[in-house]
Parts: structure tokens; C-alpha cells; sequence
């Protein structure tokens, strides 16, 4: 059986529910998974206002009611949040390119960096940061994460979810 998991490491509910995931994977552990980038907010530079911010916090707070995960609240505080999740979808598409089955670990270090160590996915450095955590070459990631196959694979992972209207 093959299964599809769309997701995004910067969905505070992915990661919320990790713990779940990882059982249900666990049972199905014969099966194939493949990891696609669901792309919640495309490139942007620009901070994100005040609303946006507070909503997303509360999303947050929400989130770890419910799923009883921690977050690393500071982030707020110490950080410019961007509302572009695309840099960190195409980062764990270029772990994929350059390893196989390494998706999983991948959006885990994107998760851990964002909502534990108040780290921004929406930089390029931070994405760079979490491939070496995992074992990757810095300028071997970096080279990927930028090139055109990567941006080709993520758009194609963009084409599914709006094929399956996720």
C-alpha cells in the first residue's frame, strides 16, 4: 500500500500531531509513504503585519491545547516572521532529492528549529542549518535547495495537492 501525506513543515498542525502520525506510520511501517509539500504561503519578504501574527499565535496556543505539543512561544518576540512557508516545502524536497527517504527527518528538523528553538524556516540559513543537523552538506543542501529541479519537483507537489483540492 502506498500512502500519500501532504503536509507542510511550517503547519502548525502537522506538527502538532506529529506524535500521531509516527504511530499510524509505525503500523503501516511496510508501506510506502510519500511526503508532499502542501505549500501553505508562497514567497514573500515582506513581515507579517500585526493581525496576521497574532492570529497565527493563537493558532499556536490552540494547537497545543489540543495536541498537548509544546511551542517555543518566544519565537514572536526574537524573530521577523515572514507568512512564506515555500522556502521550507522546497528544503524538504531537496532533502528528498539528495536522499531518499530523508523527507521525514527533514520536516521534523524544520519543526524542531520553528517551534521548539524559536528558529525562522522562512530563511534560507535556518534551512541550511537544519540539513547539516540531520547530516547533510551545507553547500551540497544549499546548492539544491536552490536549483531549478528542486523548484520543478515542488511545483509538481503543488500540482497534486490542487489535483486532490488539499
Amino acid at each position: 500500500m502506498q500512502f500519500l501525506y501532504v503536509m507542510d513543515p511550517m503547519c502548525g498542525w502537522c506538527y502538532g500531531f506529529q506524535p500521531q502520525l509516527e504511530a499510524f506510520l509505525a503500523q503501516w511501517s511496510k508501506s510506502e509513504v510519500t511526503w508532499v509539500m502542501g505549500g501553505l504561503a508562497p514567497d514573500n519578504d515582506q513581515p507579517m503585519d500585526d493581525a496576521l501574527r497574532e492570529t497565527i499565535a493563537a493558532y499556536w496556543h490552540q494547537i497545543e491545547k489540543t495536541a498537548g505539543v509544546p511551542f517555543n512561544h518566544d519565537y514572536w518576540r526574537i524573530n521577523t516572521p515572514y507568512r512564506s512557508t515555500y522556502p521550507a516545502c522546497r528544503a524538504v524536497v531537496a532533502a528528498e532529492t539528495l536522499t531518499k527517504g530523508s523527507s521525514c527527518a527533514m520536516a521534523k528538523a524544520i519543526q524542531a528549529a520553528y517551534y521548539r528553538d524559536a528558529k525562522n524556516p522562512s530563511l534560507e540559513d535556518t534551512l541550511v542549518a537544519c540539513a547539516d543537523s540531520i547530516g547533510f552538506s551545507s553547500e551540497e543542501f544549499r546548492e539544491e535547495l536552490r536549483s531549478d529541479e528542486t523548484e520543478r519537483t515542488f511545483q509538481d507537489h503543488l500540482g497534486i495537492v490542487g489535483q486532490l483540492q488539499v
